[in-house]
């Protein structure tokens, strides 16, 4: 499974600009080994498809459908580990539609500064991101039902290279049908510009910018989400990590792999 967090973020750092040479930012990578189903009473770990052992009402592990015997402390740690879970998963899908909606205003404000307000390019941008939205909030609501496996959601690479594809594909195909309309709007600017590159150039320049630093403020927390979530999932890995070693049952599964990593990117 690609980075869940990273890619709930997807929208917000293609938006976001860079004014120094380099910057530092931290990696969230998470790896699911099998499915997790979580419903309304249970919680169902499986590898391929086949249910491997269900916590239901948070405090009762089940194994083939038999109740395996717990200490007080043991169902302490699976209360724990199946609350944390299920905190997680509304965060995801809010993180995921925020920036997705950073992603619409990014687009308005950039095509609207250049185009006009009421321009085709940014509505018809608009109405694909909003659709990818819906989907999005539709995976998360389906019958309360939330089921997320190597592949993905439902068993598709949800928020994956497919879903980068989907936004780049919507953006590419929208300014390529309306490649005449940029262009004409990019002359009007020259000329404007009386013909004057070196200004031509500083005006797009202060464009970016102002553009850039109005999205990197809103994307901020966003950012802080995305990393307070990340700390979430790591919380949870330790959770999985004792209940293996305190549950005989259970000690040979491995769900949930969680790390951050700092590095640089140069631009």
């Amino acid at each position: 499974m690609k980075t869940l967090i990273a890619t709930a973020l997807i929208m917000t750092s293609t938006l976001t600009y860079a004014h120094d040479n380099s910057f530092s930012s931290d990696s969230c990578n998470v790896e699911l080994n099998g499915g997790i189903n979580i419903s309304a009473n249970e919680i169902v770990f499986s590898k391929n498809k086949s249910p491997l052992y269900t916590i239901t009402n948070n405090n009762t592990l089940l194994i083939n459908g038999e109740e395996i015997a717990l200490t007080t402390h043991q169902k302490s740690m699976l209360n724990d580990y199946s609350s944390h879970i299920r905190e997680v998963v509304p965060e995801v899908k809010n993180i995921a539609l925020d920036a997705i909606d950073l992603a619409i205003d990014g687009v308005n404000l950039a095509f609207n500064e250049l185009l006009g307000k009421g321009n085709n390019v940014s509505s018809d941008l608009t109405t694909q991101l909003t659709y990818i939205r819906t989907e999005v909030e539709a995976e998360f609501g389906k019958q309360n039902n939330f089921y997320i496996d190597e592949d993905g959601f439902s068993g598709k690479d949800f928020f994956g290279e497919d879903f980068e594809q989907r936004i780049e594909s919507a953006v590419e195909s929208t300014i390529k049908n309306s490649l005449g309309t940029v262009m004409i709007a990019v002359g009007q600017e020259l000329l404007f510009s009386g013909g004057d590159m070196d200004a031509f150039e500083a005006k797009m320049e202060n464009f970016g910018e102002l553009i850039g630093n109005e999205m990197e403020n809103r994307s901020t927390d966003i950012e802080k989400r995305g990393e307070a979530l990340c700390q979430s999932i790591i919380v949870i890995d330790e959770m999985e990590a004792q209940l293996k070693n305190s549950i005989d049952e259970i000690s040979d599964y491995d769900f949930i792999t969680a790390s951050t990593s700092k590095h640089n990117n140069l631009i």
